[in-house]
């Protein structure tokens, strides 16, 4: 079993940051991947990163890519999202999910976290 905890969404203008935070606790197997979703009102979930713990690979849809960073402190089992040039349309909750294997989909995770709110004001 694995819990995620999410935490640092809130308000922000049009071209601000945020760092979000996961932070992860049970039984982690240094292989899992563990991925951001956002679900923001009438539009279907998003996955916008994905890493794996062991191998630090990436990946985010070209929705966010060149704006959001993931990266992990394996040593805090904390995983964060560094999202820069934020826009109107990334506003959602923003949720923190883990697996252990590929998934069937980029949204396909056995564990999720409760969400973290983001607004993005224009």
């Amino acid at each position: 079993e694995v819990q995620l905890q999410a935490s640092g969404g809130g308000l922000v203008q049009t071209g601000g940051s945020l760092r979000l935070s996961c932070a992860l606790s049970g039984h982690i197997f240094d292989d899992y991947d563990i991925g951001w979703i956002r679900q923001a009102p009438g539009r279907e979930r998003e996955a916008v990163s994905k890493i794996n713990l062991r191998y630090g690979d990436t990946d985010y849809p070209d929705s966010v890519k060149g704006r959001f960073t993931i990266s992990s402190d394996n040593a805090k089992n904390t995983v964060y999202l560094q999202m820069n040039g934020l826009k109107p349309e990334d506003t959602a909750v923003y949720f923190c999910a883990a697996r252990h294997g590929p998934g069937v989909d980029e949204l396909d995770y056995d564990y999720w976290g409760q969400g973290t709110q983001v607004t993005v004001s224009s």
